[in-house]
């Protein structure tokens, strides 16, 4: 008998151990799988917002001022240099073309081909500015109206560009990018533009897109 019973107590005890270890299995196990997946939710979110971010940092960072001896100066004495050498066509005087550009004061965008204004409503579009290297300023801002899917908008919607956008523009590329200084003379002169006071010297940014 004592021996029959110590038999069932050694069933029993192997069956208590074997569930035990079932239950421990059971509840134990996915307890880790629960905390990485609650940490990828929690912690994804954040990644997404970081990286650009980081990005975006490491961007400004790498951005270093062009310096000045760098600079070519053309016969009529503007500084420019040229960021990107353009691959296409090559605007020369008396072409017709395309550009956007962008007029900055101490890092403000202040002129801007790409917010050219719509006459219906208060949006804006990133309009190319046309007109002829080496023609007089201005004579192609002439009043003709387009209606397309963006609105209704002026064929020279862009702000007014500089004097200096007509003469720098040759020798250009197409796909080439170019940085000027613009001294008032050649600029916006005793009135200023915008964020540009009167009399100010400012940079501007030349996109080369199209030659006719």
């Amino acid at each position: 008998m004592d021996s029959l019973r110590r038999v069932e107590k050694l069933r029993v005890t192997n069956f208590e151990c074997r569930t035990t270890r079932t239950e421990r299995n059971v509840v134990v196990l996915p307890l880790p799988i629960s905390r990485r997946s609650a940490i990828l939710i929690s912690v994804l979110p954040l990644s997404l917002v970081a990286i650009p971010q980081t990005l975006l940092a490491r961007e400004k960072r790498s951005r270093k001022k062009i310096p000045i001896e760098d600079y070519l100066t053309t016969s009529d004495g503007l500084k420019y240099y040229d960021i990107i050498q353009g691959k296409g066509p090559i605007a020369e005087k008396g072409s017709t073309v395309q550009v956007h550009f962008d007029c900055l004061y101490r890092g403000i965008t202040a002129v801007s081909s790409r917010e050219s204004k719509l006459l219906a409503g208060n949006r804006s579009i990133a309009q190319p500015y046309e007109f002829q290297v080496g023609a007089i300023p201005g004579k192609e801002r002439k009043r003709e109206f387009v209606d397309n899917p963006n609105g209704l908008f002026s064929a020279q919607a862009a702000p007014k560009p500089p004097k200096a956008l007509y003469t720098i523009t040759e020798g250009m590329r197409v796909g080439g990018k170019r940085t000027v200084i613009i001294p008032p003379e050649v600029g916006y002169g005793s009135k200023g533009m915008n964020e540009i006071p009167p009399g100010a010297e400012f940079e501007m940014n030349i996109e080369l897109l199209q030659v006719t």
